[in-house]
């Protein structure tokens, strides 16, 4: 079972401005859901924003003990845009 901070850390260590926010989705701690807001994601396509966010999760995936991973990646200015809560 893996811990969501754990998740943070390693995404984090490879996209030091991001905010994460981590949710395990079945409560079963293999199935979870990322949202990451990182200045690097700027000028970027979709597939290479999640591919960034993948690189440092990779042997938890190959190795099955990530089973899944949804994400929702934003550049600083798409989450002003499309993702911030609204006031």
């Amino acid at each position: 079972m893996l811990d969501p901070a754990l998740l943070e850390s390693r995404i984090k260590s490879a996209l030091p401005d991001a905010q994460v926010t981590i949710r395990d989705l079945t409560g079963t701690g293999d199935h979870f859901e990322a949202r990451v807001v990182s200045a690097a994601f700027e000028g970027k396509g979709m597939v290479d924003q999640h591919a960034a966010v993948y690189a440092p999760l990779q042997d938890l995936l190959d190795s099955g003990e990530l089973h899944a991973l949804a994400l929702r990646t934003y550049s600083p200015e798409q989450w002003k845009k499309f993702g911030a809560p609204r006031t």
